[in-house]
């Protein structure tokens, strides 16, 4: 009976990890991604609860109020939605290689003891991006050599294309099919932030005006929006301040990688073409399909056998050694006969001496 064939998300050799029969792709450390989703919901439900509650009567043309509600509701489910596409799909894995790269090895220096493990190539190759040279360096562990802007994740164990980092927060490496969701996370938070906070400062201006006219006895009776307050502006500072950092990124078309690279290393950035083009690039451009069929069935490779006759396969399993041992046999028995009359020959001259 046969077994069933496994597909690619079964014998996968990252550190990733798959749901869904292998549709969802996320990090090793995915448990993180719960902690975001509280980080999230928990501050908006209190929202909701503690002061969304109350300003639904509070503008009576059109029930306005009830829109305080209900946007923000609907633009937590659009975050979150964000954040599950950032986290859930392939970043851009290049895929691995069962070999070295044959074309680059050097077979020069190579002895009879060498082994493909041992076959010396080189590390670092050149390649030309927008006429300018750019170093590409070999990975051992997926045994290819890594396009320009690829790193390999120790985190994830894959080689990433346009790799940026590995966020903690989203459990999953930020690369070049998830950069663009991953910026739109980042930016939606800030403003979902800051209409928090303009609306519980809204809130807290009703309560001034109605029977608490200092700010004092406004928060102390409604000490959650004054929790959510606290939250909403440092949150603000860390999502924004990411918000702002990843702008400048893509004006100037880099990633964080790079960007630490360039500071360290003093090199040029080959890959700036304008601020427009450059956020058109990774805004706006079309993103390349996934090169892993994560539900395909693993096609096994099949080494083709040299073409021999069953005549002969069947003279090296039986004939084969037979005749060998009959030849060496043959060839004791002929040296035997020949140290044999040698011997007899120093017999004979030995009895002709005694003779004498």
């Amino acid at each position: 009976m046969t077994q069933p064939q496994q597909r690619v998300y079964q014998a996968w050799k990252g550190d990733n990890r798959f749901f869904f029969g292998g549709r969802l792709i996320f990090g090793p450390d995915v448990k993180s991604l719960g902690v975001s989703v509280a980080l999230i919901v928990v501050p908006v439900a209190f929202f909701c609860v503690f002061v969304a509650r109350h300003l639904r009567h509070r503008f009576r043309a059109y029930d306005a109020g009830y829109a305080i509600l209900v946007v923000a509701v609907v633009y937590t489910i659009y975050v979150l939605l964000l954040l599950f596409i950032t986290a859930g799909r392939d970043p851009g894995i290049v895929p691995r290689a069962s070999h070295p790269p044959e074309e680059d090895i050097h077979y020069d220096d190579l002895s009879l003891t060498d082994t493909p493990a041992r076959l010396q190539f080189p590390r670092v190759k050149e390649v030309i991006v927008n006429g300018m040279p750019v170093k590409v360096k070999y990975c051992e562990t997926c045994m290819v050599y890594r396009p320009p802007r690829c790193s390999h994740c120790s985190i994830c164990n894959n080689c990433v294309e346009r790799f940026d980092h590995h966020c903690p927060w989203v459990g999953q490496c930020i690369g070049k099919r998830n950069y663009r969701y991953f910026f739109l996370f980042v930016s939606s938070s800030t403003l979902l932030c800051i209409y928090l906070f303009a609306i519980l400062a809204l809130y807290i201006k009703f309560l001034m005006d109605g029977d608490y006219p200092t700010v004092w006895k406004a928060l102390k009776h409604s000490p959650a929006s004054l929790a959510l307050m606290i939250y909403c502006f440092i949150s603000v500072w860390f999502v924004g301040g990411l918000t702002g950092f990843h702008t400048y990124l893509i004006s100037t078309n880099q990633t964080t990688y790079e960007n630490f690279q360039y500071r360290s290393d003093g090199r040029p950035n080959v890959y700036d073409q304008g601020c427009l083009s450059n956020f058109q690039e990774v805004v706006f451009a079309k993103i390349q399909p996934s090169k892993h069929k994560f539900r395909a069935h693993i096609q096994e490779e099949v080494q083709a056998l040299p073409a021999i006759g069953a005549g002969d396969v069947e003279e090296e399993r039986v004939g084969g050694p037979r005749a060998k041992v009959g030849d060496d046999l043959d060839i004791d028995s002929d040296l035997l006969k020949i140290s044999q009359r040698k011997h007899g020959d120093i017999d004979i001259e030995m009895g002709v001496g005694d003779a004498n």
